[in-house]
């Protein structure tokens, strides 16, 4: 595990914040249209989910790479996973926000840059605008029990927590 210091996590996560909040929108070629790059998915990055923060590690090497994420969605030509869903989502409606069954698609996108593997997700709700969702800095290696080969894991589990 990771040792971070506070003031190096401070100050990784005050650059990003800047970064983040002057991106804007990007063309991502694959999706044929602009990806938002909005409050939900810096949040997404501090927040595992409602109520539950990320660990301060999880946080950092997220926050640390997320300058990659409008380059390789500009360059994206090729989806690497897909994930379909219903699930219910919090959405605004006149100022209120209510919870409601919305179809959800999961883009994800890998790259290699400078040695290092990135993984961005991008998460549409609906016909609704697609919107960056995270940014997974690399993945993991297993070793499988009766080959005993090791394996790469691009994820485990549902896209939507990465």
């Amino acid at each position: 595990m990771l040792f971070i210091e506070e003031n190096n996590f401070s100050k990784i996560k005050s650059e990003a914040d800047s970064f983040y909040k002057n991106i804007g929108d990007i063309y991502c070629p694959y999706l044929k249209t602009k990806v938002s790059f909005n409050a939900k998915g810096l949040a997404h990055i501090k927040m595992k989910s409602w109520n539950k923060t990320r660990s301060k590690n999880d946080q950092y090497i997220r926050l640390k790479f997320i300058k990659f994420a409008p380059l390789i969605i500009k360059d994206s030509h090729t989806l690497q996973e897909l994930q379909e869903q219903k699930n219910i989502e919090k959405i605004k409606i006149s100022g209120t926000w209510i919870k409601k069954h919305q179809s959800i698609t999961y883009f994800a996108f890998v790259a290699i840059i400078n040695k290092l593997r990135l993984k961005i997700i991008i998460k549409k709700i609906g016909h609704n605008k697609p919107y960056f969702w995270s940014i997974i800095p690399f993945w993991k290696k297993r070793i499988c029990p009766i080959s005993r080969k090791t394996k790469k894991v691009f994820h485990e589990g549902d896209l939507k927590y990465e």
